[in-house]
């Protein structure tokens, strides 16, 4: 089974990466430090990183989890000009290079006439929000979750199924340094589980997701917060 995972080179892609193949999948990672180098930044990077992952894969992808994104502050008060480029930036990177794989896979698959699993990394700022900074990141994680749910209802019956996970704050770098810079002891009292989460954690689920995860579940979003956010 080939599977393209996007963002494998740290934090929760590269736990992810790691967990798949250990149970025996062919991982195609994309990062600068692993797999197929793409910037998402560029608009012609998304269809450049699927032709070159196909190839790769022999001409078969059964898995597409999109689990790269970026997380940057864009304060109100900056410059109008400077605010909506960032804005654009983050949607073109953490939502729209999503899509065009998404729908490189759909085809994919209905061409070949076989099913196939996309697993998308959002957030759980697609439905509780984020900072006064992060309007651009809680919309396009809002956006991949839409997304999620439409391809699940729009393509079930030809086997092609779609599940989105919800992180929370995941500790993806030092400890201290993560707490720190998001408000350390304030963090963890909202979190009822007392802890953030391991990507480990969240690699377990997309693991499930890819693999094992039942037809009947397709549209489903999963949440991975410790219970900070219950829907």
């Amino acid at each position: 089974m080939s599977m393209l995972l996007t963002g494998s080179s740290r934090g929760i892609g590269a736990a992810i990466f790691e967990t798949l193949t250990g149970a025996g999948a062919a991982v195609i990672g994309h990062g600068t430090r692993s797999g197929i180098p793409a910037d998402f930044a560029d608009p012609a990077a998304p269809l450049a990183l699927w032709k070159a992952a196909l190839d790769q894969a022999g001409g078969t992808i059964d898995v597409l989890i999109n689990n790269a994104g970026v997380f940057e502050a864009n304060p109100l008060d900056r410059e109008h000009d400077d605010w909506v480029a960032d804005w654009e930036q983050t949607m073109r990177i953490n939502l729209t290079a999503s899509a065009e794989l998404c729908r490189l896979a759909v085809r994919h698959w209905q061409e070949r006439g076989t099913g196939g699993r996309i697993v998308n990394i959002a957030s759980r700022a697609a439905y509780r929000g984020d900072s006064p900074a992060h309007w651009h990141y809680a919309a396009a994680k809002a956006g991949m979750v839409a997304m999620t749910k439409t391809i699940a209802r729009g393509y079930a019956k030809e086997g092609i199924l779609a599940f989105a996970i919800c992180p929370g704050f995941t500790m993806t770098g030092m400890a201290d340094d993560y707490l720190a810079s998001r408000g350390g002891d304030k963090l963890l009292a909202d979190i009822p589980l007392g802890k953030v989460a391991d990507p480990q954690e969240v690699a377990a689920v997309a693991r499930f997701c890819a693999l094992d995860a039942p037809a009947s579940m397709t549209g489903a979003v999963l949440d991975v917060n410790g219970a900070s956010y219950v829907r």
